[in-house]
């Protein structure tokens, strides 16, 4: 009897909980069921919306690539020893900053032997003004003893040896003065022809490297240029050795018909002494000495011009050694250490203005003739989300790309904070059509079914009806409609249910305002569309 109880009792109490389960699921269905009831007859709970006048704007979308305006590759005019350059990638430079400097102990001299030639032409020029004035006193005293006789003549013939004197000695200073040239141009030789060897072990060491893979064929094609730059320099060197060795020649031959010349003069005026009656014709055509003497000193003073202009030369070959930065920017680009020979066909360095920067555009043709100068853009950087930055179209190029067939279009960003770099890529926005005053509807407020395109109306009595539309122009948000409504109806862009013409509704939420009404909205109810 108490094994019996023991297997019943479990039993009994696992039939009462089943019942029990049975019956509170039977509950649950029954309030279910109440609910769902409820839940039909109650109003759709839904959003709205008015319907509105406004502008359709069709836009453009590409991508762009930024560049700065203005790009400066700094190279020097000569070719010299870096002696400074202090300057990095990313550096900050100012308008007229010194940014390197040559070494310019060789134009230096250049310098020193300018100066004094140029003070050796105005000795010249000096001594020839000094004398001139007495020189023409002179004639006239000739011709005036001339005609009382013979002393006269004597006076014409110290005035000849004077004059061969000083003849002599001028030609005499012109072979010292091209002498002086021949070893200045033989110096220059010298200097070209160790800056020759100096590219030729460069060359010989780069093409070493290429040839065992260090280096690359760019490396290699840049030293054989600077070879051939260095041989083209010897010969050039060459070329002024022989022309000053010319000058030289003809300076001295010169020399040569200048004493001749006086001679013959000093005998000729010897003469005069025994030909009284001839002196005096003799000292008259003196006279004529008078514009040559004039012409003198004018070369003389043409020898200080070009004197005075080789020395402004050489003081501009000075100042070439020392390179400024023509604008205020970024160091974007150093390509040479100090110590390194730089020359005028390798830049040292490149600098960048980017307080503004320009983002170039490929525009399809259909696109570019709707796309004006002055015209606004918006641009936004994967570098910078969710920030917008406003452009301006300042160019647009009137010939396509051959490959692409697209139109450049540039637009430019003030960039005063510097966030935009050259080389970024930008995603920009153009506005190239807008259709005004257009009745429209939010997009996510039209439905389609096998009938066509519909939205539902609610109006004061929170009745919705069902109203055919026909869409027009469109944008991200809006699309415009016929005239089946009126701006300021209510229509529905989210419901709990789907509606049925005439059905009640109860507002949840709204981006216009409640039907019939002009309070505030409550909020958008729910989440997304319907």
């Amino acid at each position: 009897m108490k094994r019996t109880l023991q297997i019943l009792l479990p039993i009994l109490v696992l039939g009462v909980l089943i019942a029990w389960r049975i019956d509170q699921k039977m509950v649950d269905k029954a309030s279910q069921n109440r609910q769902r009831l409820a839940r039909m007859g109650a109003p759709a709970i839904v959003s709205l919306a008015p319907v509105e006048v406004r502008d359709i704007a069709h836009s453009f979308q590409t991508t762009g690539s930024v560049e700065a305006p203005l790009n400066v590759k700094i190279a020097p005019k000569i070719t010299g020893r870096i002696a400074l350059l202090e300057v990095h990638d990313g550096d900050i430079v100012r308008k007229g900053q010194m940014l390197v400097r040559i070494d310019s102990m060789e134009v230096e001299g250049e310098v020193q032997q300018a100066m004094a030639a140029v003070a050796e032409a105005q000795y010249r020029l000096a001594q020839a003004q000094l004398t001139q004035n007495p020189t023409d006193v002179g004639v006239n005293t000739q011709i005036n003893q001339q005609i009382a006789g013979v002393n006269s003549a004597k006076a014409d013939y110290k005035q000849v040896k004077s004059s061969y004197t000083a003849q002599v000695a001028s030609a005499q200073a012109s072979v010292t003065d091209a002498n002086s040239k021949v070893e200045n141009a033989k110096a220059a030789l010298g200097a070209a022809e160790a800056d020759l060897a100096n590219a030729q072990i460069k060359f010989d060491r780069t093409y070493s490297l290429y040839k065992q893979g260090f280096v690359a064929a760019q490396d290699v094609d840049d030293a054989k240029a600077a070879l051939a730059v260095q041989k083209a320099g010897v010969g050039v060197a060459n070329a002024q050795v022989k022309s000053a060795q010319a000058q030289l020649d003809s300076a001295q031959q010169q020399l040569s018909i200048t004493k001749e010349k006086g001679v013959s003069d000093i005998e000729a005026s010897n003469a005069k002494l025994s030909q009284a009656g001839e002196s005096l014709k003799y000292a008259r055509s003196n006279t004529a000495q008078k514009p040559a003497y004039r012409q003198s000193i004018a070369a003389l003073k043409a020898s200080v011009a070009a004197a005075q202009f080789a020395l402004k030369s050489a003081k501009a070959r000075r100042a070439d050694t020392v390179m400024y930065s023509p604008l205020d920017g970024f160091v974007t680009d150093r390509s040479a250490d100090p110590g390194s020979i730089a020359s005028p066909t390798q830049p040292v360095l490149t600098v960048q203005f980017i307080k503004q920067v320009w983002v170039n555009l490929p525009v399809p043709e259909e696109v570019s003739a709707r796309i004006k100068l002055g015209q606004t853009a918006a641009v936004v950087f994967d570098a910078y989300p969710g920030r917008t930055f406003t452009a301006k179209v300042i160019q647009m190029n009137p010939a396509a790309d051959i490959q692409s067939r697209q139109f450049n279009v540039r637009l430019v960003i003030d960039n005063k904070d510097t966030l935009l770099k050259p080389g970024m890529f930008g995603h920009a926005s153009i506005e190239t059509e807008r259709m005004k005053n257009q009745t429209v509807v939010p997009r996510e407020a039209i439905e389609t079914d096998s009938n066509g395109d519909y939205v539902m109306v609610v109006g004061a009595d929170m009745k919705a009806s069902r109203r055919p539309v026909v869409q027009g122009e469109q944008d991200d948000k809006y699309i415009s409609i016929d005239g089946a409504l009126k701006p300021g109806e209510q229509v529905v862009i989210m419901s709990q249910t789907t509606l049925k013409d005439g059905q009640n509704v109860s507002l949840g939420g709204s981006k216009g305002g409640q039907p019939g009404g002009t309070g505030s909205s409550k909020g958008q109810w729910g989440g997304g569309g319907r």
